[in-house]
């Protein structure tokens, strides 16, 4: 053990003591720290190292032409991922976080922000940076959209989005690069050349089976795989050609600036049939103004009204397994229609 020793000069008594004394315990408090195990130490130093990174700051003070962070504020509406708002010199930045989920979910919301923003069309967030967070998770920097006080004008809302269904398209056929997510269920995007396949296998097909493996429900999927193998008949000299879909369009996706302009954001996109866009129509409030603005630049096909239904199952099965039995009356009834239409 260190003890202490008297210095040269010492101004009094006490003075000498109270150093002697000092130094005694700092050599005590040394000696004791050199007993404690040495994993304790790395592990702490780690820790602090990975509290001292921090990518978003560092993306923002580079990249983001910021040269301060003035103030970090947090913005509701979400209830997968935190989100805040970042303000610095250079404007204000968004950002999204979840300190349980790897990159992947961010980098698919990220590609389809992307696609969407290419179309010059519909107004959405665009894309920074995505990538892991130090201590586990991800985050993704976008643009910050001031929002107005309203989801904007219907009939703007359906132009543009027609726009953007008319603009983006694809030669690869039905699907995405990546599997992005639907709320937090896995969404699978593999090219696919033909779109009753794709949905029935990668749309319905998927919710079903995790119906299935979630609830034990074989009831559902039973019925479903019946209206899987007869999709066909919804589709006869339908010609579909490919088009960018948000995927997830509900009325907390759909906002305006503070121009008016209306902003469509958190999407779950991929190349699909148009119509499928009207899948959450129940709950995104689109009315009559929308959809003549929408079928004056895309027109309305053939048995649109009969298709209409299959599209809504799809984001019913999704909440049925995200959410619970509430939504399982309103997927089966919408099965037990088009199986009875069918004679099946």
């Amino acid at each position: 053990m260190m003890g202490f020793r008297k210095l040269p000069i010492i101004d009094g008594l006490n003075g000498f003591l109270n150093l002697s004394i000092d130094l005694l315990v700092m050599g005590a408090g040394l000696w004791l720290l050199s007993k404690v195990d040495s994993s304790i130490w790395l592990g702490s130093f780690a820790f602090l190292a990975a509290l001292s990174e921090d990518p978003i700051r560092e993306w923002i003070l580079s990249e983001g032409k910021a040269t301060q962070i003035t103030r970090i504020s947090p913005v509701g509406g979400g209830c997968i991922n935190r989100a805040s708002r970042y303000d610095t010199d250079a404007g204000s930045f968004f950002v999204k976080t979840n300190r349980s989920i790897g990159p992947s979910m961010f980098e698919g919301e990220a590609l389809g922000l992307g696609a969407m923003y290419e179309t010059k069309s519909i107004r959405v967030p665009r894309p920074f940076k995505v990538g892991p967070l130090p201590t586990g998770g991800s985050y993704i920097i976008m643009e910050f959209i001031e929002f107005g006080r309203s989801r904007g004008d219907q009939s703007v809302l359906g132009r543009k989005l027609a726009e953007m269904h008319k603009a983006g398209k694809s030669k690869k056929g039905f699907g995405f690069d990546v599997d992005n997510t639907i709320g937090s269920t896995p969404q699978i995007n593999t090219w696919t050349s033909d779109w009753v396949e794709f949905y029935a296998e990668h749309r319905l097909g998927y919710q079903l089976k995790l119906a299935l493996d979630k609830y034990g429900d074989s009831l559902i999927y039973e019925k479903g795989e019946k209206l899987k193998k007869n999709l066909w008949r919804l589709f006869e000299n339908v010609e579909i050609e490919p088009c960018l879909l948000h995927g997830d369009l509900w009325s907390g996706n759909i906002s305006s600036d503070k121009d008016g302009e209306p902003v469509i954001l958190d999407p779950a996109c991929y190349y699909g049939h148009n119509e499928a866009e009207f899948g959450m129509s129940w709950c995104a409030g689109f009315g009559g103004a929308f959809y003549n603005a929408y079928f004056e630049v895309m027109p309305k096909e053939e048995g649109l009204e009969k298709r209409r239904g299959v599209y809504l199952l799809y984001h019913y099965l999704n909440h049925y397994n995200l959410f619970g039995s509430g939504y399982r009356s309103s997927a089966i009834s919408i099965i037990d229609d088009y199986l009875r239409t069918f004679n099946l």
